[in-house]
């Protein structure tokens, strides 16, 4: 293992930059190569068999590219598909990213917990398996949005939007039978963290909201335990897989989260 061998993350998107704030901050002298999946955007509506093509596929491509000593796939919808056959096909570790239900359930005193991610994610047996293993006693109640994702990378672009939008996808949850019991909202989309402040502030009323971003920067530092490091901070690189868009409108963004390098794969 060499110092400057990146530990690489995957989305589709920005979504994964809420892992990467966590990584850096439990390891701040790793190097980073951030890819983004600009061409396969957005994984939340692709069919389960592409993604379980494509991500195993991509990853490899890109372990190769940057020598990546670790990968992590910072894409809930990508982990509950394609996490197994990427493990299978790919010889350094892999961590993925899954909704954060067991930690929900530690919170919660009403026992009734919201999911919100894709409207792939949310439908998976994973997330069954999740609650009947982690929140068996609680009320789990689901509500799938990609209309979140858009917003989460308009902002790092740096446009806004009214607090209505943010109202409305949470309605989706509130509204549903029991839903004015939830005290707990899962943050099961990696992109969904990134407008957690305007999520909180369009909720008709104060509720936790949790997502895994530090238990999956404590399992990176945990695999990569005694590796070598640089012995400063280096700049992070942003990969594109290019779907021919402009990148320009991101540079900012991605600027802010230590990726001052960017190039197109």
């Amino acid at each position: 293992m060499q110092p400057d061998q990146p530990i690489l993350l995957l989305d589709t998107g920005v979504g994964g930059l809420s892992i990467l704030e966590p990584v850096r901050a439990l390891l701040p002298h790793a190097p980073i190569a951030y890819a983004l999946d600009q061409a396969g955007f957005p994984y939340g509506q692709k069919p389960e068999a592409e993604l379980a093509a494509r991500v195993p596929a991509l990853l490899g491509r890109l372990v190769e590219h940057v020598d990546a000593r670790l990968a992590v796939i910072a894409c809930n919808t990508a982990s509950v598909i394609a996490l197994e056959p990427v493990r299978t096909a790919l010889a350094i570790p892999i961590v993925g990213t899954v909704p954060a239900i067991k930690p929900a359930a530690a919170l919660s005193e009403t026992r009734t917990i919201g999911v919100l991610g894709t409207e792939s994610t949310v439908r998976q047996p994973y997330v069954d398996n999740l609650s009947r293993e982690f929140a068996a006693d609680c009320t789990v109640i689901r509500h799938g949005s990609h209309r979140l994702v858009a917003l989460a990378e308009q902002k790092l672009r740096g446009q806004t939007a009214p607090a209505s939008d943010y109202a409305a996808v949470l309605d989706g949850l509130f509204s549903q039978a029991g839903g004015e019991n939830i005290d707990t909202i899962v943050l099961a989309c990696t992109h969904f963290p990134l407008i957690e402040e305007e999520l909180a502030a369009a909720a008709p009323r104060p509720v936790r909201f949790v997502h895994g971003g530090d238990g999956i920067a404590r399992r990176v530092a945990h695999l990569t335990e005694g590796q070598p490091w640089p012995a400063e901070t280096r700049p992070g690189t942003g990969i594109f897989i290019s779907d021919g868009s402009d990148i320009e409108p991101l540079r900012a963004g991605l600027a802010e989260y230590g990726l001052t390098r960017l190039e197109t794969l």
